[in-house]
């Protein structure tokens, strides 16, 4: 039986031509899995025709779906070659999820808020996506029984470096998060050299407040 055609497809090729190939992400196969996941699954039914322009949605509870371009980016600022278990604070709609699905070996996920986690979870599963684990938790205190990590990707702003998710980094691992203040921040690269930290900035960037310990307050 043939496949249905994906209505988006043409829509997604052009959001990746456009937004992305034409700012310098030059990771073809970050640029592969932008074009492959359907980002209009992930945002409500009235959205979805929004879904591929250049700026975030809201996904409810108060969290968004990051603009396209800065998931690329931060997944292209990973490095990924495939076999990397990568760590991912703030699932929210599970887009930026199934994006680092499709290039990492594992990725574990966790999302504060339960009924986000769900909707996350239902709908990667059915995508068949079965190399990601998704938990309800407070982020900062990063997934000590899964540790250590190659990547960690932190999607939520903070003023700092949650000493946890540094300390779960594996050797010669790195950690992409914007940190700054609550209303805006810089987007960091945080590399572990030798157990110690070294970071580089790649410019402005507004994300929703990361919460908990280490971070800001609900």
């Amino acid at each position: 039986m043939e496949r249905a055609r994906d209505p988006y497809e043409l829509t997604r090729a052009r959001m990746v031509e456009e937004q992305l190939a034409r700012r310098a992400i030059a990771d073809e196969r970050v640029l592969a899995a932008m074009r492959k996941v359907p980002r209009h699954l992930f945002v409500e039914e009235a959205l979805r025709d929004r879904a591929y322009g250049d700026h975030p949605l809201p996904i409810g509870e108060e969290q968004t779906i990051s603009q396209p371009y800065i998931v690329a980016l931060m997944t292209a600022l990973l490095e990924l070659a495939g076999t990397a278990k990568v760590l991912e604070i703030g699932t929210g709609s599970g887009y930026q999820t199934a994006v680092l699905a499709e290039l990492a070996r594992r990725v574990c996920s966790i999302e504060r808020l339960p009924r986000l986690a769900e909707r996350a979870r239902a709908l990667l599963e059915g995508l068949g996506y079965d190399n990601v684990w998704i938990r309800v938790g407070g982020g900062t205190l990063g997934w000590p029984d899964e540790a250590p990590f190659d990547r960690i990707l932190v999607t939520a702003g903070g003023p700092a470096v949650p000493p946890p998710l540094f300390q779960q980094l594996a050797e010669g691992g790195r950690m992409v998060l914007p940190l700054g203040d609550e209303a805006n921040q810089t987007l960091t690269v945080v590399d572990k050299v030798g157990g110690e930290m070294r970071t580089r900035t790649h410019g402005e960037c507004k994300f929703v407040k990361l919460v908990g310990k280490y971070a800001w307050d609900a």
